[in-house]
């Protein structure tokens, strides 16, 4: 029942408040009486004042008259008064008991509010249920990155690098790190570990995963942008829903190159204004994941700087259309890299 319904509901003080309402705006008795009164005295003194004679009209009667109405005007004025008072106490009774149906109607709506509010408690602990069914999903899907981060499967060496390796130990000087003697990775490799795998399913995505993590200077990278994409994820913010303005190739050159401000503006194409509006409010609310912004941003420019160097434009533009770019633009338009 709410307040309207309440207001519309009859009770028995409505009826009788209307019931009073039609009889002051009718005639009652007291004002009939009152009326035949005034006019048996306007015909009283009409009568005096023409059918009596001259030495005997209403002149002759005008000090005794004076004499009753200075006798009688006081009596009349303290019954008055007094009258008015009984009537606003009966008014003050009327307002305390009209007050109590008030409260009592207002306690009988707060009760039905509690129990409604009660009675729907199955449903909001069912949306909960169902908030955090999907929260676990994103965990879960979120796991395949971490569990490769953690402890990633090696694959297998290839029989070319063996055998150079075996070949070239002689001349190794002590101290030379197996990253030292790895391979350098593909660009075309490098481009699709930072995307990330589509699916669980997704072998080739995982396989260049992998060899990233393996790679010292682009497990950097790959793992700081992991962590980022993880924390935007807890706003819903993924990187599939955005699609931001492409630049072209020659402005992330000018960006390698040290360049800044409104000439390489066009990096920051990410236009979605909500996935804008609550990375900044995170980027000033939350140290863990401002840190960890700034960690990635750094990386990505060291990586891009030397990425440049040796890229061509087609894998330029590859590198701009994953995952890590588009953090990379998102997470740089808040921060303030491109102004």
């Amino acid at each position: 029942m709410t307040v309207q319904d309440a207001s519309k509901r009859p009770t028995s003080l409505t009826g009788r408040g209307a019931e009073t309402a039609q009889s002051d705006a009718g005639m009652g008795s007291a004002e009939l009486v009152a009326i035949l009164l005034s006019a048996l005295w306007l015909l009283l003194v009409l009568a005096l004042f023409l059918l009596a004679p001259a030495d005997q009209g209403i002149t002759h009667w005008t000090p005794t008259v004076l004499t009753v109405l200075a006798v009688v005007m006081p009596l009349v004025m303290i019954w008055v008064g007094t009258s008015a008072l009984r009537s606003a106490r009966v008014m003050r009774s009327e307002s305390q008991r009209l007050q109590a149906a008030i409260d009592s109607l207002r306690h009988s709506y707060l009760t039905h509010v509690q129990q409604s509010e009660a009675a729907s408690e199955p449903t909001v602990s069912q949306k909960l249920e169902e908030i955090a069914e999907a929260t676990r999903k994103t965990e879960t899907a979120l796991a395949t990155f971490q569990s490769s981060r953690h402890a990633p499967a090696r694959p297998a060496i290839p029989a070319e690098a063996t055998k150079l390796a075996t070949e070239d130990q002689g001349s190794l000087a002590l101290g030379t790190s197996a990253e030292d003697m790895a391979l350098p990775l593909p660009a075309e490799q490098f481009i699709r570990a930072l995307n990330f795998p589509e699916t669980a399913e997704d072998e080739e995505g995982f396989t260049a995963l992998r060899a990233a993590l393996k790679d010292r200077k682009a497990s950097q990278v790959v793992q700081a942008a992991q962590d980022v994409l993880t924390l935007l994820s807890q706003d819903g913010i993924y990187m599939d829903d955005l699609r931001p303005d492409m630049a072209r190739p020659e402005i992330w050159r000018q960006f390698a190159q040290g360049t800044r401000g409104r000439a390489v503006a066009a990096l920051g194409g990410v236009r979605d204004r909500t996935s804008l509006a609550l990375t900044s409010a995170r980027m000033k609310q939350d140290p863990i994941f401002r840190d960890a912004a700034h960690h990635f941003l750094r990386r990505f420019d060291r990586m891009f700087a030397e990425f440049e160097a040796e890229a061509s434009d087609g894998e330029i533009t590859a590198l701009g259309d994953t995952r890590t770019a588009r953090a990379f633009m998102l997470v740089g338009r808040v921060a303030g890299t491109f102004d």
